[in-house]
């Protein structure tokens, strides 16, 4: 089943799982309904309290399906396209093994997630390759964003403490 949000494009999606005594099958991604093509496919792993992002790819954006198969994440979007309605708005959800919930995150957002188990294995399928040079990392607590992170011990790399102002982000990107 597929649910529009509030913001255009952006999704979420319960998965179709059949169960039986020895397990279950879970379908994660039809394109036929999302209507994208997913040529780079990626997995993380992160323990509790790890933060990872909030990023996006300027050049080369990326729109992305996010699926948790083992673990509990506090998943967020921040719209950055230059000319939506809810630019600058956040969009938050959980996803997790249990609630069987995917999101498709459109080209143009701004993505992160904090872990919220022990054990957090999260699958990414994105529209467009990764490139390093395109990417922009933003403050994961940026006063202007303020965004609710549900757990107070935060765990996040070098590179993502570096992350820039929303402020600074629309002055640098003529937004």
């Amino acid at each position: 089943m597929i649910k529009q949000t509030k913001f255009k494009n952006l999704f979420l999606i319960k998965n179709k799982t059949f169960k039986d005594s020895r397990g279950y099958f879970k379908e994660i991604i039809r394109e036929n309904k999302i209507k994208e093509k997913f040529p780079f496919f990626v997995m993380s792993y992160s323990k509790k309290n790890v933060i990872r992002g909030i990023h996006l790819q300027i050049k080369k954006p990326q729109g992305k399906f996010i699926t948790v198969i083992k673990g509990k994440i506090f998943d967020v979007a921040i719209d950055f396209r230059k000319n939506s309605k809810t630019f600058g708005k956040i969009f938050t959800c959980t996803l997790s093994e249990r609630n069987s919930n995917s999101i498709f995150i459109p080209a143009g957002f701004a993505h992160g997630f904090q872990s919220l188990d022990k054990e957090n294995y999260i699958i990414y399928s994105c529209t467009n390759y990764r490139d390093k040079n395109s990417e922009v990392t933003i403050n994961i607590n940026d006063k202007n964003l303020n965004i609710k992170w549900p757990l107070k011990k935060q765990i996040v790399s070098k590179k993502d403490k570096k992350g820039i102002s929303f402020i600074k982000f629309k002055k640098k990107y003529s937004i």
